[in-house]
């Protein structure tokens, strides 16, 4: 069994623990000092892969701004021959509190540059979402500089227990797949 995990992210140390990258945090946390392959053509990407519970789990970080990570997506699925629904993206999601992680197979892009390109260049909306909470605390017009804004102090606990609780996620997702999976992870708060 294998699945292909797209956190979404942007490169580069500015946004490098910006709300926009729990992506990129979760990811990083997942493969920990496993070390990551680092590739240019055809597109940007950086890439791991771990074997957990018998699965492989392929851990790609789009090189790209977010707005085209669909594009390293679309590479490495094509590489490894893998379908839509074997591709878990793991992205930030603003009408979640800090710390809630949940899981889902579909939908729309929400508004989301990253997904917008996910969906386009898949040709589907049919790949799972591990989203990630960053909470709402933004006015009209306030999006973009919320996302790339890094979390408060005050929400350093409940970030670093999300980052855990989306890593526990994957975990579980290969030892059971994301449909047995996706209760579990869904009714912890």
């Amino acid at each position: 069994m294998e699945y292909l995990v797209v956190a979404l992210g942007n490169p580069g140390t500015r946004y490098s623990n910006t709300r926009h990258n729990i992506g990129w945090m979760v990811a990083d946390t997942l493969v920990g000092s496993g070390g990551w392959h680092a590739e240019r053509r055809p597109v940007a990407l950086e890439w791991s892969t771990l074997s957990i519970s018998g699965t492989t789990l392929h851990v790609l970080k789009p090189g790209t701004y977010m707005n085209l990570s669909g594009q390293a997506a679309r590479v490495m699925a094509a590489r490894l021959k893998l379908s839509p629904d074997r591709i878990i993206v793991v992205v930030d999601e603003y009408n979640f509190p800090v710390g809630r992680v949940h899981l889902r197979l579909g939908g729309s892009d929400g508004g989301h540059n990253g997904l917008t390109s996910m969906i386009e260049e898949l040709g589907t909306d049919k790949f799972w979402r591990l989203r990630c909470g960053i909470d709402r605390k933004f006015g009209p017009g306030e999006l973009v500089d919320y996302v790339l804004a890094p979390f408060g102090t005050e929400e350093s606990d409940a970030c670093n227990a999300m980052i855990t609780k989306a890593v526990d996620a994957l975990k579980n997702i290969a030892a059971i797949g994301p449909d047995k999976a996706m209760q579990t992870v869904n009714r912890v708060a």
